[in-house]
């Protein structure tokens, strides 16, 4: 049964018969129209009806207004829709592109003044209207020269007028370009259109209608084909044999699934918005009916849905436009084919099966061929034909392929292959062979995190960890990660440490810590695979605590002998700790490219380093407190004494410091503030001294130096302070010393995450910091910033855990809060008020997340113990964090 005329429904039609109509009266038509779609599409209305009955509404109306203009009157004048509106298709806010299409030389003025006040009248309407008037010549001209132009002009229809001249048109166009000239120019614009959105479907906030796996990847095939072919419709390729009735259903469902995202996003924002941005993700989850559960958020579902779509699609898209070149471009090519066995060989560089019962009467052929592709760099890819087939037969893959012997050893054969391993691992997962071989895997395809920090789904993260694992291993990584490809280039068994990658991550969705699921299946994977019970127990301990040194190097004191040596302990000796400094830092990269600089990779170098000395030293020898003090002492007198300081005056100063100042600053930072002291002499203005830290532990950051008198609002002053010149604080250490001075030392980065370079800027800092430690009654002004758009999504609960250490004579605190601008500052504001010290600070933001940790004493210098006082402290951070906008 047909469905009955769409448009009368949403378009009042005896409106438009009343004589005078006014702009006003077609906005309203129009914005009732609109209303009634959405009343439709929430109750379940097919998104294909809605759009073409949004089409149809606007045609109506252009139409009539063509009409009260006396357009439709001349013979020689055509309105046309082009583009999407060609095609009868028109989401709420798309664009309308029409095209005013005439036989004459020139337009007269009386026609020509029509024509603009008709357009001038669209525009007025509100409607997002994209309008050209142009001559059949001006066409010809436009086409031969722009492949937007030609492709718009294959989706035409004539809304009102002399058809002929669309005809006219058509004829004219078709031999502007040949079918193999629009073919790659069209190649060339998707390609150029996806590395806008670096070449992958798993961006955070995609674009549904550019990225890949988007629309246009659809509708990139339809016209090609149609230019080709003649198709009218995605359904004639499976006429022509370029698609499958599966393939075609897979494609067809995809579009509609896009089509409904689309046109919801399109009424939530209210405007021609194609970005599923973090403002609309959990209101579209909602509207199609996902509810938050146990495993995964609402967000988490819907955008999983959303990205497996994506790949779907995308791999189509790929699979078609392989077919496309060998039909296209080298239809009239005689194929170069090289035999590999009887099931193999390779066609004009691409792998292919020769014979299409290959799968079918042999399954472990499935995994063979991805072991030759690894083995094969110089081969380009997989045959569109046997790519059909692979997706085929994956779908088959059950525990009897999984438990075979041959396909296993395969598997380890791909893993231990020196040679393109990412790529191979990525067709696996784009055809489906490696969620069905390992569906713990298969589970985590398209799985994102609703958050800033992690920026890719899961199994593209990890994709892209073994990605930069492989790194590791080339020579050309060796400026950017000097210790870790070393390290990695000396592992005796690097297929551990891809496995890791492999689990590390893979426990996630599943409820329950991911590092505890995730190394019960890699255990059981790798013995089942081969390996020895040391091999599978340290890609497990891998698995369990990749986390590990992450933590300990971003939210501990790494100068603390006794820090070192508790990591030390965990890891239990050199052979896991070289494994996790690889993992480590190959996930760091992988999460968030923002999250991997100079700073972070100092501060894990470091931890390696003295890690490593620690193990070499034997567990059993820990390094003596006392040791250290007393090297570091020497080495910076050294230096001191060098630079003809008095050797009195320099113990003076010392005699004010704890020891602790010579545990966590290095002989080099001692030496040069304390020279800064001596310098500085009797002034009684505070001293500020700035320089490009080259100490280990914060390389690659800006170190500030603070020696002034000590107030209870220093540490809320100075990072007010930093916070107004548009700097991130990465460490804070504060030294009182025993004549009531304060030394402290923050570890800084501008905006770009990069040290500060600029000799000007440098001196504004330091003036600014002069200026308002100077005057410590006037507080600086905490800088009221405007909350980026991407946190204004985004509730973090603030977290306060509270500890003392009784051996070092402090209270730890950690907060966990929603990151913003003049975080900081706020929280020493809130110390101030309470009668707190900061000793220390290791700041870190994880995303959207800021999880810093602070070591603190109250105003007599001991530990936090009052329980009353941690609990008001506690109490004022969460309250005030979690109202602060």
């Amino acid at each position: 049964m047909q469905p009955p005329s769409l448009t009368p429904h949403v378009l009042d039609v005896l409106a438009l018969s009343v004589q005078e109509v006014t702009p006003a009266v077609y906005r309203e038509l129009l914005k009732e129209a609109q209303q009634q779609l959405w009343e439709r599409f929430q109750a379940g209305d097919a998104v294909a009806n809605l759009v073409s009955a949004r089409a149809e509404a606007v045609d109506l109306i252009l139409v009539d207004a063509w009409r009260r203009f006396d357009l439709d009157n001349e013979a020689e004048l055509a309105l046309l829709a082009v583009g999407g509106y060609g095609r009868g298709e028109l989401h709420p806010a798309s664009d309308i592109d029409v095209l005013v299409l005439h036989s004459y030389d020139n337009l007269s003025e009386i026609l020509q003044d029509k024509v603009s006040q008709f357009i001038a009248l669209l525009w007025d309407l509100g409607l997002d209207l994209g309008s050209s008037v142009r001559s059949l010549s001006d066409c010809v001209e436009k086409v031969s020269e722009d492949v937007t132009i030609a492709t718009n002009l294959l989706e035409v229809r004539t809304l009102i007028g002399n058809d002929s001249l669309r005809q006219t048109l058509l004829a004219l166009i078709q031999p502007l370009w040949t079918d193999a000239a629009f073919f790659e120019a069209k190649r060339d614009e998707q390609l150029a259109r996806h590395a806008k959105h670096h070449h992958t479907e798993y961006n955070l906030e995609p674009d549904i209608k550019n990225a890949p796996g988007g629309l246009r990847d659809i509708q990139t095939v339809v016209w090609v084909a149609k230019r080709h072919f003649g198709t009218t419709n995605l359904y004639d390729l499976v006429t022509h044999g370029f698609l499958t009735e599966f393939e075609y259903k897979q494609l067809s469902e995809g579009e509609t699934f896009l089509w409904r995202i689309r046109f919801a996003l399109h009424m939530v924002a209210k405007r021609n918005e194609n970005r599923l941005l973090f403002d609309y993700q959990r209101t579209l989850a909602h509207l199609f009916g996902f509810t938050d559960n146990n495993l995964n958020r609402a967000v988490e579902q819907f955008m999983k849905d959303y990205y497996r779509v994506a790949m779907t699609l995308s791999m189509l898209n790929e699979m078609l436009l392989q077919y496309f070149d060998e039909a296209i471009l080298r239809a009239d090519e005689h194929a170069i084919i090289e035999p590999l066995n009887e099931d193999f060989q390779i066609r004009d560089n691409y792998l292919e099966v020769t014979h299409h019962q290959v799968f079918a009467r042999n399954p472990t052929a499935l995994m063979e061929i991805f072991a030759i592709l690894s083995e094969s760099p110089h081969i380009t890819g997989i045959r569109a034909s046997t790519i059909r087939l692979i997706m085929v037969e994956a779908r088959k893959i059950n525990a009897e392929f999984r438990h075979n012997p041959q396909n296993r050893a395969y598997f380890m054969e791909i893993l231990r292959s020196p040679r393109v391993l990412f790529s191979t691992l990525r067709k696996m997962k784009r055809y489906g062979v490696l969620g069905q071989y390992l569906p713990a895997f298969g589970a985590i395809v398209g799985q994102m995190q609703y958050d800033l920090f992690h920026i890719y789904t899961v199994d593209a993260h990890t994709l892209l960890v073994i990605k930069n694992m492989r790194r590791f291993r080339y020579s050309d990584s060796h400026d950017k990660f000097p210790v870790v490809t070393e390290v990695a280039q000396n592992l005796p068994k690097p297929e551990l440490l891809y496995l890791a990658g492999l689990f590390h991550d893979i426990g996630k969705g599943r409820g329950g810590d991911h590092s505890e699921l995730g190394a019960v299946d890699a255990i059981e994977f790798c013995l089942a695979h081969g390996l020895s019970n040391r091999s599978a127990n340290i890609v497990a301990w891998l698995t369990r605590h990749h986390l590990l040194m992450s933590m300990t190097a971003q939210k501990q004191d790494l100068g603390d002998p006794d820090v070192i040596q508790a990591f030390a302990e965990k890891v239990g000796d050199l052979v896991h700790l070289d494994y996790l400094y690889a993992l480590t830092v190959a996930d760091i990269c992988a999460t968030n490219p923002k999250l991997w600089n100079s700073w972070r990779a100092s501060l894990l170098r470091q931890l390696y380093q003295q890690t490593r000395r620690v193990l070499r030293r034997g567990l059993n020898n820990p390094i003596d407190r006392d040791e250290v003090i007393a090297e570091t002492r020497i080495t910076a007198l050294e230096l001191l004494l060098s630079e003809n300081f008095d050797e009195s005056a320099v113990n003076s100063i010392w005699a004010e410091l704890g020891d602790d100042y010579f545990l966590r600053e290095s002989a080099t930072d001692i030496a040069w503030q304390t020279a800064a002291i001596l310098n500085h002499g009797n002034s009684h203005s505070p001293l500020v001294a700035i320089q490009e830290s080259h100490t280990t532990q914060f390389q690659g950051a800006t170190q500030i130096f603070v020696y002034t008198k000590d107030l209870p609002n220093l540490f809320a002053a100075s990072v007010a302070t930093l916070d107004q010149q548009h700097l991130t604080v990465l460490d804070a250490r504060i030294i009182t010393a025993t004549s009531k001075f304060s030394l402290d030392t923050y570890i800084v980065l501008d905006e770009q995450n990069t040290p500060i370079s600029d000799q000007y800027r440098l001196e504004s800092i330091r003036q600014s910091l002069v200026k308002a430690l100077s005057h410590p009654e006037q507080f600086p002004t905490i800088a009221q910033k405007r909350l980026p758009r991407e946190l204004k999504h985004f509730s973090v609960k603030t977290e306060v855990n509270i500890s003392n250490d009784i051996s070092k004579q402090q209270t730890s605190l950690e907060i966990i809060t929603l990151d913003r601008p003049g975080l900081l500052a706020r929280i020493g504001v809130i110390f101030m008020e309470h009668g707190v010290s900061i000793h220390s600070a290791r700041i870190a933001t994880l995303g959207e997340r800021a999880e810093d940790v602070f070591f603190i004493t109250d105003r007599a210098g001991q530990p936090v113990s009052n329980p009353d006082l941690c609990q008001e402290l506690a109490t004022a951070l969460r309250q005030q964090l979690d109202t602060v906008n």
